[in-house]
């Protein structure tokens, strides 16, 4: 069943809002003169590139550049200048910060290069996003980004992506990185050559984690996000009490494991908690997650912990179902999980709501539900979520929506992400587009958590709980693992660890000359994305 009447097939109206934008290259029928940013410290306007008014998105669309090697033959009829006009009205009719794009000249020369269509594109989207900062003097807009459709019809639909099979995590993006394996995925080529959680990386290559160069630092980040299959990397690790590990691996599809654990725990009071960890919100996992909740309610668990410290997002309506899952119907009927707040040209017509989803969707290829069934519910009055700075966007979205409900959320670890933010595809010549489209806020009205939620942190970002660092001695399901304990703890007496127990080293102070490394991750992984229901 379709929720919202859709009935397209192609992935861009897949991943529209019931209608919203859809099609290949639709828009806001109103585009017209778009806003133009300025920044304070640049008050001397830049003549854009053409003059006279935008038209709408719809009349540039799919008018694309001879050059253009990921549009379609038939669509190579237009030019590179078409698709940045494309680009530049679909911002000013979608962007969530429309009134802070910077006025950009397009026809500068590194937008301008039809010997590179792709790199030309990239770094125009990149230049249009907003420039403005948040209280803690992170960059607003860390997180639309662009891909190409091909990839991104292959992550969606089947959660397969180039890589080794490891989740990554670091103490520090400069030097000294503590650049560790987090988990392992079954079945991946990181499992046979037999690597481990807690495993330090020291080289790739022979370049070194520590590396503080610009080719070193490109090394990484290919190693960090292969950019294709088939691509061979030597590394070597160090592991504690043992040699160094000597191992090749070469690029594959990596299918994506969203639920790896869920078990129940016999707590020392004789209670049964349920323990769970969810790593990514894809469309695979929703069933992984129904199984496990239903486990957990046949089991009257009496407590749960979600472990979201290497979730960085993904299905926003799978969040809601976990969090529906969680308190059940008598806490949520009636109330909104999340409302989204659009820009000040879409706000006055397309403002809508996610509800608490009490069914279940199970989408085909073509993201159709097919199958809606109640969900399970635990009924619970608290969760305790295992958290760190990993934990982004649709997982900050299930607890900002609890909170919005009265379900107390405990959070044990560190401070989410802050990605209060979501996205709908939109494609245009081979390109998926995801600006930012909206922001989030629960049925309270809260949503301004773009520095994270903070474990025993002050003000309306901070959650009661314990600070806690990610233990990588210890595999995640072992209840003496530093942030699964804390919670065991916690649950019981009330009261966190005398100190922060942990593995992972703490984050340095940059020294002059040190060459940030960005942590790279799929985009599917994370971000909160919109899906008809």
């Amino acid at each position: 069943m379709n929720r919202t009447g859709w009935t397209g097939t192609a992935l861009v109206a897949a991943l529209s809002l019931g209608g919203l934008l859809s099609g290949c290259g639709g828009g806001a029928a109103n585009s017209g003169t778009p806003v133009f940013g300025q920044l304070p410290a640049d008050p001397t306007p830049v003549p854009p590139a053409d003059t006279g008014p935008l038209q709408p998105s719809a009349s540039y669309a799919q008018q694309c550049a001879p050059e253009n090697a990921l549009a379609s033959p038939g669509s190579r009829t237009g030019s590179l200048t078409t698709e940045k006009r494309w680009m530049r009205s679909y911002f000013d009719e979608a962007y969530l910060w429309r009134e802070a794009v910077p006025n950009v000249n397009a026809n500068e020369a590194m937008f301008s290069n039809v010997g590179d269509v792709q790199g030309s594109l990239e770094a125009y989207f990149d230049a249009l996003r907003s420039p403005v900062r948040t209280a803690s003097g992170a960059r607003q807009d860390r997180f639309s980004f662009m891909i190409s459709t091909a990839k991104w019809q292959q992550m969606t639909q089947a959660g397969v992506d180039a890589g080794f099979g490891i989740e990554w995590t670091f103490g520090s993006p400069t030097p000294p990185r503590g650049i560790r394996v987090a988990y392992v995925m079954p079945g991946s080529p990181a499992q046979s050559a037999g690597l481990k959680r807690g495993d330090t990386l020291v080289t790739v290559n022979g370049v070194s984690a520590d590396t503080n160069d610009s080719a070193g630092i490109d090394a990484l980040n290919d190693m960090l996000s292969p950019d294709r299959l088939g691509k061979r990397y030597d590394f070597v690790f160090s592991r504690a009490g043992a040699p160094n590990v000597q191992v090749s691996l070469a690029s594959a599809e990596v299918e994506n494991q969203p639920v790896t654990l869920d078990e129940i725990i016999t707590a020392s009071d004789g209670r049964k908690v349920g323990h769970m960890v969810f790593n990514t919100h894809i469309a695979k996992g929703e069933i992984q997650l129904i199984q496990a909740m239903t486990r957990f309610q046949q089991a009257r668990v009496s407590d749960l912990v979600v472990d979201l410290r290497y979730n960085g997002g993904g299905l926003l309506f799978m969040a809601s179902q976990l969090a529906y899952m969680v308190a059940g119907a008598q806490q949520t009927n009636g109330k909104d999980f999340e409302r989204s707040r659009y820009n000040s040209l879409r706000q006055a017509t397309e403002g809508d709501a996610t509800p608490f989803y009490n069914t279940s969707c199970i989408l085909d290829a073509n993201f159709r539900c097919t199958n809606e069934q109640p969900l399970p519910a635990l009924n619970l009055k608290r969760v305790y979520v295992l958290a760190q700075s990993g934990t982004c966007s649709a997982s900050e979205a299930f607890i900002n929506g609890l909170r919005g409900v009265d379900v107390e959320v405990v959070l044990i670890g560190g401070k989410t992400c802050g990605k209060p933010y979501g996205f709908t595809a939109k494609d245009n010549c081979g390109n998926s587009y995801f600006p930012i489209e909206f922001g989030g806020v629960n049925h309270k009205g809260f949503g301004d958590y773009a520095d994270g939620f903070v474990p025993a942190g002050q003000g309306p970002t901070g959650v009661a709980g314990c600070v806690v660092n990610d233990d990588l001695s210890r595999e995640l399901a072992n209840p003496g693992e530093a942030m699964l304990a804390a919670a065991l703890q916690h649950r019981i007496t009330g009261t966190c660890p005398a100190q922060p127990v942990g593995m992972r080293p703490a984050s340095v102070k940059p020294r002059p000359g040190d060459k940030a490394l960005e942590f790279k991750r799929s985009p599917l992984r994370s971000n909160a994305f919109r899906l008809p229901r």
